[in-house]
């Protein structure tokens, strides 16, 4: 009977056949002995790492898996070949363009527009939005002098902007960079009021109690904990600076990858198109995973999934 009850303990502890007394605080290992801490360390990070390696295998498997539907629904011309062309033509689009270019304009040369026009616009919006926030979660005269204009601006659709910015300031390069500046500060400013005031009351408690005056409280305290919203805010905001981009682009450009793919669709280029497209999604992934790292190197102490 003893035999047996530590036999269903052991199950039910999930170590199969394992009697309870067989076990202990280390890591168990065939023959009865116990992990050492070293190896009880090494086990853990091979453990994370097979983990990490089978979700960069799950995700390669669905590109691939797309890729083959892709491949499958455009032999099968489940749409014209214009409209769907083949995953190896919008390859061959993608090499041509950046090699030999269209209409004039290279790949490298749409990319490099557009990326700057984005980190100029995105940069601007957290340099500004972040204090912005942080002036009207702190003061009740900011927040009712700047919250009605953020109230009516943040609906209106960032191509409503285009003309006005055209008629002010041309067709140069300011204009594509105050609509992303335009549509991306709403996002920062609240994110970052929505991290002030998120912050618990304790802790201000407690800094008060360890002799924390003002100043410290706002760079020990408020900022730190404001960051992690902040970051939520940018991961959020670069994705709307690339929408506003390519709907400025769309208008008001003679270069860019809004441009390209607005040209290469007047002329049923849909290869070109496609190509364009996720070329455009590639790079806000890159630039999300940059503002990842910098989570990661500024904010260490939040969790990262």
């Amino acid at each position: 009977m003893t035999q047996a009850r530590a036999f269903v303990l052991s199950e039910e502890l999930g170590e199969p056949g394992r009697p309870p007394s067989a076990q202990g605080t280390g890591s168990p290992v065939p023959g009865g002995r116990k992990l050492s801490l070293v190896e009880r360390v090494t086990h853990v990070r091979l453990t994370g790492r097979h983990a990490r390696w089978g979700r960069r295998l799950s995700t390669i498997m669905v590109l691939v898996g797309a890729l083959v539907i892709w491949e499958i629904l455009a032999a099968a011309q489940v749409f014209p070949k214009v409209a769907l062309p083949t995953p190896v033509a919008v390859w061959d689009s993608f090499k041509l363009t950046a090699t030999k270019g269209y209409l004039n304009k290279t790949m490298g040369q749409d990319v490099a527009y557009s990326v700057v026009r984005v980190a100029a616009g995105f940069v601007g919006a957290v340099v500004l939005g972040v204090p912005i926030g942080l002036l009207m979660a702190e003061s009740k005269f900011v927040h009712r002098v700047i919250d009605p204009f953020l109230q009516l601006g943040r609906p209106v659709p960032p191509l409503a902007y285009i003309p006005l910015f055209v008629v002010w300031f041309g067709l140069g390069e300011l204009p594509k960079v105050l609509l992303i500046l335009v549509g991306t500060i709403p996002i920062m400013i609240i994110s970052t009021i929505g991290g002030v005031r998120n912050i618990p009351a304790q802790r201000y408690e407690v800094a008060r109690c360890l002799g924390a005056k003002r100043r410290q409280l706002f760079l020990n305290v408020t900022l730190p904990s404001t960051l992690p919203e902040v970051f939520t805010g940018m991961k959020v905001g670069i994705g709307i600076a690339w929408t506003c981009l390519v709907a400025a682009e769309l208008i008001a450009a003679s270069v860019g990858l809004g441009w390209l793919v607005e040209q290469a669709a007047t002329q049923l280029q849909t290869g070109i198109v496609i190509a364009g497209i996720i070329v455009i999604g590639v790079l806000g992934y890159l630039m999300e995973l940059g503002i990842r790292l910098l989570e990661r190197v500024l904010i260490p102490w939040r969790g990262h999934g």
